[in-house]
């Protein structure tokens, strides 16, 4: 028999045995479609994070407090109070940076006549939206003279406005509120910026920061000193300025320890990427162990088939057929069924992976290297489980074959 012939038989045979043959696919199309959703979740995601991330701010560096010790016991990152508005000023003065944003955050309660909302507050300066990549869509936003002055203004974020001014006609702009019983005046909207990572960028209070230290939190230190150097080529020098200048400030000797962290926008991503990666590992590799129980599926009904059809055997054996003609013939069975299974597991990858994304749930990337991946696989999956069947269905003697009940 010619392959193409070896592969009509083969067709024939799937037909014949429709539901069957539909039950044992099942394994290799739900496999294969979970391997491929899985990584276009995995991808999108990464994609997401990454976006995301580099929506901070331009070339970002984030100057943090250390963390404090007690007993040889570490209380965790940013447990020490060590950066200062000073530390902000003179960080600003290093030529490899561009703008200085320091920060303090916390939670607040803005009030507008009957309705009220809670939201995170964060005192900040007024190079806030080049440090941070922001814009605003409505008003302004506060001046320098504003921040040294400690004004009661404040801009703030989309979700706030369609929360706190459920009327729609109202003007935000102009409107004063209440934030923590303290009356401030709204002077700007900021642009949607979405979500970075756990953060809501669109639910959010900015005010000065001198504002927000004398009148709301009552510290004298910084949460959060935002960086943005002044070129990406320049990132590694604007990390080793700030940490000789806080150094300095902080009179750390040589052999003490940095009582604060700097972490670049590339490490942050790094991490995220990572851990994106080793989830849509570790989820693809628990799809793919459908694709191993679909393999053993095809070679059960492999061994079926080859009982059904001994006689069938025999006869082909005993009219001239070789032990390689059978072991190619039940091989080319195998690899056509499997092959089946992963065309439909790949459409329903793909389709899957496309209702994830139009639903809005999670964000994802379709690309051709995991299809491929998958035609593949369950390619090498028909013919390892395909073997022993036809191997078994070649050894078979015409005499014991056409005996057979």
């Amino acid at each position: 028999m010619s392959l193409i012939e070896c592969v009509r038989v083969s067709f024939r045979s799937i037909r014949a045995n429709g539901l069957r043959s539909v039950l044992t696919m099942l394994g290799i199309i739900i496999g294969v479609a979970a391997v491929i959703a899985m990584v276009a979740i995995g991808e999108g995601t990464s994609s997401s994070v990454a976006s995301q991330i580099n929506g901070l701010g331009s070339n970002l560096l984030i100057v943090s407090p250390g963390q404090a010790t007690q007993g040889r016991v570490s209380l965790g990152a940013g447990s020490l109070n060590t950066l200062t508005m000073a530390d902000a000023e003179a960080i600003a003065e290093n030529d490899s940076v561009a703008g200085v944003a320091p920060s303090v955050n916390g939670r607040a309660q803005i009030v507008w006549g009957s309705n009220n909302y809670s939201s995170s507050l964060e005192g900040t300066t007024a190079d806030f939206l080049q440090v941070r990549n922001a814009e605003v869509a409505q008003g302004r936003f506060f001046s320098n003279f504003e921040v040294t002055r400690q004004f009661n203004v404040a801009v703030v974020g989309t979700e706030v406005v369609s929360n706190l001014f459920k009327n729609a006609t109202t003007n935000p702009i102009g409107q004063i509120v209440q934030i923590n019983r303290v009356p401030f005046t709204i002077i700007g909207v900021l642009k949607s910026q979405g979500s970075s990572g756990m953060t809501n960028n669109d639910d959010r209070i900015l005010i000065p920061i001198t504002t927000a230290m004398s009148r709301l939190t009552g510290g004298k230190n910084v949460g959060t000193i935002y960086v943005s150097a002044a070129s990406s080529d320049v990132m590694d020098k604007a990390q080793q300025d700030i940490r000789q200048t806080l150094r300095a400030k902080h009179n750390l000797r040589p052999q003490k320890e940095d009582d604060f962290r700097i972490t670049s926008q590339s490490d942050i991503l790094s991490t995220a990427q990572e851990v994106s990666s080793s989830m849509t590992a570790l989820l693809s590799g628990i799809a793919a162990i459908s694709l191993i129980v679909g393999g053993i599926g095809v070679m059960n009904i492999m061994l079926v088939s080859v009982t059904e059809r001994t006689r069938e055997i025999g006869i082909r054996k005993a009219i001239g057929a070789k032990r390689r003609d059978i072991l190619r013939q039940f091989l080319i069975e195998a690899v056509t069924l499997s092959l089946i299974g992963g065309i439909l597991g790949i459409a329903f990858g793909v389709g899957a992976a496309l209702l994830i994304s139009k639903l809005g749930s999670l964000s994802t990337s379709i690309s051709l290297t995991p299809i491929l991946y998958a035609f593949m696989t369950s390619s090498l999956v028909g013919v390892i489980f395909g073997v022993y069947p036809a191997r078994k269905a070649a050894q078979l003697k015409p005499i014991d074959a056409l005996r057979y009940e």
